[in-house]
């Protein structure tokens, strides 16, 4: 597989998921014997995996609902010089846009929190991977929500946050649900995937001021060993901004 400046020095916000999903298209290909895997980015929007996906060889299809970002995609692929497919549709159609057992590794970041049934989105994902694929999920943590609200000075939203089930701190929250460690766990193994360990993403990078890292040497790539170092923290983990997990089709 060959190798690429994105995946060597990671962008601080996804240093964690890539160091992910390099390791489970690495397993894959090797259980496979394909250097070039089957992908599908469920949300992907503009491409910001899909792309640096396809540059690294593999087949990428991107499912996303909006034509604007399915257009934005495409001119940045063909400005990578790279192919990605782009189909327009929702996550939970999965199955009605693709073939069965036609994906080695579906994306679902930042989908979760806004399709109207986690499961049902989350089984059409099951549809489409092979025997032995993995879905890579990501979604909004409440608890990290709570904290930036109270930092905010909006002390009533992160009390809201916290009481409420869907993790929302109201009519003008603009994600209508987040996830907790649980919750994500119990939603993979409801739609009938063996969920892995649940890291946190972005503990750090969305506390500290950006003054700190932009332009000083060697200041990103630090904080991004650090959020690394924190991902699987037991503490640090459940306060990230995000949650990424692993879920694999027996």
């Amino acid at each position: 597989m060959r190798a690429e400046s994105v995946t060597r020095t990671p962008a601080v916000r996804t240093a964690v998921v890539w160091d992910a999903l390099r390791s489970v298209l690495a397993e894959r290909s090797e259980a496979t014997g394909r250097e070039a895997l089957d992908i599908v980015d469920a949300g992907g929007g503009t491409g910001g995996f899909a792309v640096p996906l396809a540059a690294l060889g593999h087949s990428v299809t991107v499912v996303d609902p909006s034509p604007d970002s399915l257009a934005a995609l495409e001119r940045r692929a063909k400005e990578k010089g790279v192919g990605v497919r782009s189909l327009q549709g929702d996550a939970d159609a999965l199955g009605e846009l693709l073939q069965r057992d036609s994906a080695d590794l579906v994306l679902c970041h930042s989908v979760l929190e806004y399709v109207e049934d986690p499961v049902s989105a989350l089984s059409a994902v099951a549809g489409v991977l092979r025997q032995g694929g993995a879905v890579s999920v990501l979604a909004a943590n409440p608890v990290a929500t709570a904290i930036h609200r109270a930092l905010a000075g909006q002390f009533d939203e992160a009390r809201a946050v916290l009481g409420d089930p869907r993790g929302s701190w109201g009519e003008r929250d603009p994600t209508p649900r987040r996830f907790t460690t649980e919750a994500l766990a119990g939603l993979l193994e409801a739609a009938g995937f063996s969920a892995g360990p649940v890291h946190g993403v972005r503990v750090f990078a969305d506390l500290v001021p950006s003054r700190l890292v932009d332009g000083e040497p060697g200041a990103a790539e630090s904080l991004a060993a650090l959020e690394q170092a924190a991902a699987a923290h037991p503490v640090l983990r459940d306060i990230a901004t995000q949650l990424h997990v692993l879920g694999r089709r027996a």
